[in-house]
């Protein structure tokens, strides 16, 4: 936390890194969109082969994606974030 303090004061403070911060930040948002984005297809994939080779278990296969794509999710609206605090601050 502390190093990201710094990192963001250094771009705040010379004029010179807002570009290169502006494209990182870009960057960064959209490969933690595109990463979660493949996380939950194959997690979702996963389930319905799953599904298919044991129907009876389709509850606790179904459950476990849940909590498994919210966790993905979680992890890419962190990244989401901190690119935005780097591109805004």
């Amino acid at each position: 936390m502390q190093n990201l303090t710094i990192i963001l004061q250094a771009a705040a403070e010379v004029a010179s890194y807002a570009p290169i911060a502006t494209m990182g930040a870009a960057l960064g948002a959209g490969l933690a969109t595109i990463g979660a984005g493949i996380g939950i297809g194959r997690i979702g994939g996963g389930a319905v082969e799953a599904i298919a080779r044991q129907p009876e278990a389709a509850g606790d296969i179904r459950s476990n994606m849940i909590v498994s794509a919210a966790l993905i999710e979680g992890v890419a609206f962190f990244a989401i974030v901190v690119c935005l605090l780097v591109l805004f601050l």
